[in-house]
């Protein structure tokens, strides 16, 4: 019977949970899960676990959440244990490179896109906005640089038209705990064979922040359309009506003979709500308003009038 891998799992949220159960059922002794320390999110500003940290807590692994892994400290701590390989996943810290020579077999990161392509932060957001036909996720050998390490694997998935960056997240967290499955069993077999990236051909995905899905009327529906589906759920696109925010989750891309200027709201059907873009327009599915209750556009309608010719800002 074969020693179990002994492991180091660094990662922080949702998108790194599938990964700690894919070492768990592949049978690792998973020594740490290095994971950051719980923060208050929400209204009431709750203090709240890390997702990793509670699955972790399922499977009784031990749990590390250091404010910094620059210290003697962690150091020490992750040198006693000696993995074979740290596993990081969206960990949110940057690793020290004598960290990252610890391990045996060095340290492997499971990144949302297919690099070199949407190095940073924000791949899933960012494929979608562009409207890239389809990504994918990377296990590779990660060094001082960011995203610049050698490729191990890559498994390439399509992205659907209707597709939100939630959406997208959820399918590739999946897709990249199996490929790390992949890796390790191709790590074990000694038949992985790491490819140097082409630095050439790399673009930055980088973060978002909440004014960046304030919706620019004048660029062309199609655009605005990706635009809102990459940024559902954060940083959520939004306009103004009145000065009232108006949050936007869903729309349809149609055409527009008005001329009139982005950003009007133009005749459509009843019980819709069409915006002139720069080109076309957009017709509203699904939206938030100043009731906090996200609603289909008929329901939104029965209660607020929005007369043609209103502009949105």
């Amino acid at each position: 019977m074969k020693k179990p891998l002994n492991v180091v799992f660094m990662g922080t949220p949702d998108f790194a949970v599938p990964c700690l159960e894919a070492l768990h059922e592949y049978g690792c002794r998973v020594s740490l899960v290095v994971t950051r320390p719980d923060q208050p999110k929400g209204r009431g500003r709750k203090i709240i676990a890390p997702p990793v940290k509670n699955t972790a807590a399922e499977f009784g692994y031990p749990v590390l959440q250091p404010v910094s892994v620059k210290t003697e400290e962690f150091y020490d701590i992750i040198s006693a244990i000696a993995p074979d390989v740290l596993v990081v996943v969206a960990f949110g810290h940057v690793l020290p490179k004598r960290i990252l020579e610890i391990p045996a077999w060095g340290a492997i990161n499971i990144h949302a896109s297919l690099l070199p392509k949407y190095r940073g932060p924000a791949p899933i957001q960012w494929a979608i906005i562009n409207g890239d036909d389809h990504t994918g996720v990377t296990t590779m050998l990660m060094d001082k640089g960011l995203d610049t390490g050698e490729i191990l694997l890559t498994a390439e998935i399509p992205i659907q038209p209707d597709d939100t960056s939630q959406a997208l997240h959820d399918r590739l967290a999946i897709e990249g705990s199996e490929l790390l499955k992949k890796t390790l069993a191709g790590m074990e077999s000694s038949t992985l064979r790491p490819i140097s990236q082409n630095h050439a051909m790399a673009t930055y995905a980088p973060m978002l922040a909440k004014k960046d899905g304030h919706i620019d009327w004048s660029l062309s529906a199609e655009t605005i359309e990706r635009m809102i589906r990459g940024m559902t759920p954060w940083p959520g696109a939004f306009t103004f009506w009145d000065d009232k925010q108006i949050k936007i989750f869903k729309a349809l891309p149609k055409p527009d003979s008005s001329k009139a200027p982005p950003g009007t709201v133009i005749e459509g059907f009843s019980n819709e709500l069409r915006v002139a873009a720069g080109s076309g327009a957009l017709s509203i599915i699904e939206l938030q308003g100043s009731s906090g209750k996200r609603m289909h556009i008929s329901d939104f309608l029965r209660g607020a009038t929005i007369p043609t010719g209103t502009l949105l800002t």
